[in-house]
Order: structure tokens, then C-alpha cells, then sequence
């Protein structure tokens, strides 16, 4: 997946989605509902807590300000179709994906500030892939545009984390540390998850 900012060119997935994901989701788009209204609202808790954690970094205060405040507002949509369709909020049982990248992100600062940019910045670029798919696969059609049009906002929100990531830290020390996170990431996706997920 490649997206453009400022005007570089930025990689973040070393491999697509299957296709056996996709056949999955569309099997249990209700599972896959409430996932996604799970991930929304993690997201908006993940940008807060950095905001918590780095309340000097003006620049990076600003940014997921803007991030959490969308979050929320897609979780609050994601839970509008819920109840359209009669889905009851529940909890699932994560799958190992976020916990295992979050186990990458180092202890030490400064690292664990580039760490946690670009844990981020991958998984919501993975989101923006897949909700990408569901948009253009999803059979029920209402649904399939919603999930378009959250692409746009996943795609800026990575990018977001690019930006900040080079930001505080050199451009080729974010490349390199990026590769190796990536490469982990697509190793993480690389066996399909028995319970369908968002990022399973």
C-alpha cells in the first residue's frame, strides 16, 4: 500500500491482505462489525495515551487531537449500524495482531516514541487496506460505501503518524526501524486468525 504526503512516497505494508481474510469478513460481516467498532474506539484510546504521555510535543498533541476526535466519531458511526442491525455491543476476544506489534515497540526513549508513531501508523494502514476491500467487496451496498468513504480518513491517519514520526526523528533512522516493524507485521497476518477480525 503506497500513499503520498508532502509529496514523498510512503510504504508501509510489505505484503497485501489474503484473499482467504477477505472470503472470512464477508462471512461474518456482523463479527466484523463489532470488531471494527472495538478498533475504532481503541484507536481514539492509543492517540490519547501518547498525547498523555508526550504532552510537550506541540506538534504531535495537535495531530492526534484531531485523530481521537475522529476515532471516536467513527465509532460512533460503527455503532449506529449496530443497532440498525440489531447487533448488541459485546466484547470478542482480541486477536493476537495488536498485542504482538505493541510487544516490538522498545522501552527506552527515544525509541519507544518512534516505536509506538509507527506501530500505529502500520496498523492503521493495514485498516485502510482492509476496509478498502470491504468497500469494494461488501455485498450489502449501504455498508460497502460506508466503508469507503472511511478510507480517506485511515489514509490521512497513518499518514499523520509518518509525518510525526519524521518529524522528531531522522528520515533514514524511521526507514530502517519501519522495514524491520513492517516485515513483522505481514509475518503477523501471514496465518489467518480462526475468529474473524478486522486484523485478524
Amino acid at each position: 500500500m503506497v500513499i503520498s504526503v508532502n509529496p514523498a512516497t510512503i510504504k508501509f505494508l510489505q505484503q497485501p491482505t489474503a484473499d482467504a481474510w477477505l472470503d472470512q469478513a464477508l462471512t461474518h460481516l456482523d463479527t466484523i462489525l463489532l470488531d471494527h467498532s472495538h478498533c475504532e474506539r481503541k484507536a481514539a484510546g492509543v492517540a490519547l495515551n501518547l498525547m498523555f504521555r508526550y504532552p510537550s510535543n506541540v506538534k504531535l498533541v495537535r495531530s492526534l487531537t484531531a485523530i481521537a476526535r475522529e476515532e471516536l466519531e467513527h465509532f460512533d458511526q460503527v455503532n449506529q449500524i449496530l443497532d440498525q442491525r440489531a447487533i448488541p455491543l459485546r466484547s470478542l476476544a482480541p486477536p493476537p495482531y495488536g498485542a504482538s506489534l505493541n510487544k516490538q515497540i522498545r522501552v527506552k526513549e527515544p525509541d519507544r516514541l518512534l516505536d509506538s508513531l509507527l506501530v500505529c501508523g502500520l496498523i492503521e494502514a493495514r485498516s485502510h487496506e482492509r476496509l478498502g476491500l470491504l468497500g469494494a467487496h461488501c455485498p450489502d451496498p449501504n455498508l460497502a460505501a460506508f466503508y469507503r468513504g472511511l478510507m480517506a480518513s485511515e489514509a490521512r491517519h497513518y499518514g499523520t503518524y509518518w509525518i510525526l514520526a519524521t518529524t522528531y526523528f531522522e528520515s533514514v533512522v524511521v526507514k530502517q526501524r519501519l522495514q524491520v516493524l513492517a516485515e513483522i507485521e505481514s509475518e503477523l497476518l501471514s496465518t489467518l486468525h480462526p475468529e474473524p477480525r478486522i486484523h485478524s
